[in-house]
């Protein structure tokens, strides 16, 4: 058989092809990284699976696409894999989610360890392995059509490389900049979906060949756009509020009776709640209040808070707190312009959009109280985790100032180096004072830092003459929990913090505790006892 026919003579649609094919190959890295995040995080180890995953999937694509090319070399083949590979693209928004939920269900009741790790690399190799594999196979199929004459043989490779490398360079902003914050993860896997049926489609009409191919390929990924467009991760989920995404995460607001709830996430706990009414929330925000009541006087306080969220402490700042001057940093705008809309944050709250550590060391102020409210889950930002940052707070802190910091995994089970065990050995390094307390019924503990030794007489006073009768209740009760910390050696640096494999253990930890009594049903009883008691 020729090895060139037709439109492969121009070379120009040689090197499109592998433009469109490096572009594809990025914008899927990406997508997967915002499909598996609402379940999994976007920590560093699920991206070092995301890339592993695809750096296998594309070397194994490659191995076999150049001896499938030697042993027979018909375009036909390649731009059939590319037809293959466009329909499976498709579908991933329509089919995606149910995986890794599945995936997800079965692990959960069947491994003790590594539970997020495990489910995140099985959910990759399922979703994301095969059609990259068979992009993977693009380069030296194309190899084999391009090269007319080993004179010449080098540079057409070059040739291809080069645009495969720019494919690939647009391929990363699109998704990031454009698609994604426009139209979401689901819209962004099917336009590129179409990038590759259309790349398939020219060649086949050009060859006048494989006609019925290209129309079911054509009818498959217009059923998949039909049903698969949906922005929803938790399609389990009825009335929501709201739901979208934004350059940083999957967002979704819940309404209920009683409050307003935001998720970054569908599988763990939620980010914001602000409570209807002017009641506590009876969460981590009202434990967090203690710190302003740590400081000598409560009055006309200037409050700093990285990771404002939808600012439901800076509400209760401005509620209970008289004169208080309450400022926020959240590096996500979306979910700014959320908490204006519906969380009622008062106007009066300046917000900045910026990484947090990133704006300490931009401005010169100083705070009474910095609450560092910036954990989310497993992902914690290992900037933010570490002596210098914690240097840097102490710094931007008012003589006989208090910084509070949320710690969202908290297990009962004991174990001897956790994620908070570091940041409060950390901490402890940069403040002498510091003082811990868990939070009933969840999984947050609050810890309290400063250079004052009297914090604590300073809260005990100012919840005596405190004239609201619930607030002065709780922070009695604060206070009675309260335990000073005792620093061990688990120190953070810029240089070394593995915040991420430390947040890992501790989510398996708190799977632990969460599904421990099921876990054993399905033990004793197997799957059908499991599904009889839920």
């Amino acid at each position: 058989m020729d090895k060139k026919r037709g439109i492969l003579e121009n070379k120009i649609y040689l090197y499109l092809t592998e433009f469109f094919a490096g572009m594809s190959v990025m914008a899927v890295e990406l997508g997967a990284s915002r499909l598996l995040a609402p379940y999994f995080s976007s920590s560093q180890i699920v991206w070092t699976i995301i890339i592993g995953t695809i750096m296998i999937a594309m070397a194994l694509g490659n191995v076999w696409g150049g001896r499938s090319a030697d042993r027979n070399p018909n375009p036909d083949k390649l731009y059939g894999r590319i037809l293959i590979a466009a329909i499976w693209i498709a579908a991933i928004p329509v089919f995606g989610k149910y995986i890794i939920v599945a995936v997800s269900g079965i692990l959960i009741i069947t491994v003790s360890n590594q539970f997020l790790m495990i489910a995140a690399f099985i959910s990759c190799m399922v979703i994301f392995v095969f059609p990259l594999f068979l992009l993977g196979t693009v380069t030296p199929s194309l190899a084999k059509y391009a090269v007319g004459n080993l004179d010449e043989s080098g540079k057409t490779i070059g040739t291809l490389g080069a645009f495969n490398t720019i494919g690939s360079i647009i391929g990363t902003f699109v998704p990031t900049f454009i698609s994604i914050p426009a139209v979401g993860t689901s819209v962004t896997f099917l336009i590129f979906a179409a990038i590759l049926l259309a790349l398939g489609l020219i060649y086949f009409i050009s060859e006048k060949r494989k006609a019925a191919k290209a129309a079911v390929s054509v009818v498959l990924v217009i059923l998949c756009s039909i049903f698969g467009h949906s922005t929803s991760f938790a399609f389990w989920e009825q009335d929501l509020t709201y739901e979208g995404e934004s350059i940083y995460n999957y967002l979704q607001v819940r309404d209920t009776a009683r409050s307003t709830i935001l998720s970054t996430n569908v599988l763990f706990g939620v980010q914001s709640v602000a409570m209807k009414g002017d009641s506590l929330t009876g969460l981590y925000y009202d434990y967090a209040l203690a710190a302003p009541y740590m400081v000598e006087e409560t009055e006309g306080l200037d409050i700093l808070i990285l990771g404002m969220g939808t600012g439901t402490f800076a509400g209760q700042c401005c509620r209970y707190l008289d004169g208080a001057k309450v400022e926020g940093v959240e590096i996500d705008s979306k979910i700014t312009d959320l908490a204006y809309e519906y969380f009622a944050l008062p106007e009066e709250v300046k917000v900045t959009t910026y990484d947090g550590r990133a704006y300490l060391q931009a401005v010169k102020d100083k705070y009474d109280v910095i609450m560092v409210d910036a954990y989310q889950d497993i992902t914690i930002p290992f900037q933010m985790s570490t002596t210098e940052f914690f240097t840097l707070v102490r710094e931007h802190l008012k003589e006989g100032g208090v910084m509070v910091v949320n710690m969202n995994m908290h297990s009962s089970e004991h174990l001897e180096e956790d994620i908070n065990s570091y940041l409060a050995d950390t901490i402890s390094q940069v403040f002498p004072e510091v003082y811990v307390v868990d939070v009933p019924f969840c999984t947050n503990r609050e810890l309290f830092a400063s250079t004052n030794p009297a914090m604590l007489e300073n809260l005990e006073a100012n919840t005596d003459i405190q004239e609201n009768e619930e607030l002065r209740d709780l922070m009695r009760e604060i206070r009675s929990g309260l335990t000073a910390y005792g620093a061990g050696e688990n120190i953070l640096t810029d240089d070394k913090a593995p915040v991420e494999l430390l947040g890992m253990q501790m989510i398996d930890s708190i799977i632990r505790d969460e599904i421990g009594h099921y876990k054993k049903i399905f033990e004793e009883q197997g799957l059908a006892g499991l599904l009889n008691s839920l």
